[in-house]
């Protein structure tokens, strides 16, 4: 596997990035090319077609869309990793996008939802809190464009799949309705959190969660780390 030095320019910290395999649809490991030298990118504001990178299979030749390779920081931010460009002609991007294995600690492997909408971010954390333990994940009919509750017993979920970091009164309502509701609080966002709003999750011991392209949520602060290792 390819890895990278990568420094992340909002805390300074540095990182060793290990690029994500996929299988290609013949079978052969197939990975997005890093482009070495090349600054991260903060992520600020997202387009899904923009998203996507074009990798090109070394056993057959073929050309596929791939998820953008993205590095979430402990402080919070999500990090674009630069790729080298492949010549594609007419590229197309495939309905299943194969996904990366996951290491099996405590419980069995997590597997992935693929997002490639909002919608699928949605699932895709519902996945996955049912995966931590917890029974039932709900959510509502009518869901906002950006910003969608989860619901299971002892828990309040709220998944922002929103272009900008989520902020400071997220946390806090959150928290609120949690506090009312004698439940769990637990944020998911696509695009990182706001450096006060990371502060705030810290001081009420929310559980913050990134979701990068391939479905797999990161833990990003101790509350979400504990969530992780424990589960419900």
């Amino acid at each position: 596997m390819e890895s990278v030095p990568v420094r992340c320019p909002a805390c300074r910290r540095d990182h060793a990035y290990v690029t994500p395999v996929y299988p290609c649809p013949c079978g052969e490991p197939t990975a997005p090319p890093l482009l070495r030298g090349a600054p991260v990118t903060p992520i600020t504001h997202r387009t899904w077609n923009d998203d996507w990178v074009t990798v090109r299979c070394r056993g057959c030749g073929r050309h596929d869309q791939w998820p953008q390779p993205e590095l979430c920081c402990p402080c919070g931010a999500v990090l674009r990793v630069p790729v080298r460009p492949v010549a594609s002609p007419g590229a197309v991007r495939p309905a299943h996008i194969p996904l990366p294995r996951t290491a099996a600690a405590p419980r069995p492997a997590f597997r992935p939802l693929t997002i490639r909408t909002a919608r699928d971010a949605v699932s895709a954390a519902a996945h996955y809190l049912t995966w931590l333990g917890f029974r039932e994940v709900t959510h509502p009919a009518n869901r906002p464009a950006s910003r969608v509750g989860l619901r299971a017993a002892g828990l309040i979920a709220q998944v922002d799949s929103s272009t900008r970091p989520t902020a400071l009164r997220d946390v806090e309502c959150l928290w609120l309705n949690a506090l009312n509701g004698s439940a769990r609080g637990v944020l998911f966002s696509l695009a990182g959190y706001a450096p006060e709003a990371r502060e705030r999750a810290d001081a009420l011991f929310v559980p913050l969660f990134v979701m990068d392209l391939t479905g797999s949520p990161q833990p990003v602060n101790g509350a979400a780390d504990e969530l992780f290792s424990t589960g419900a």
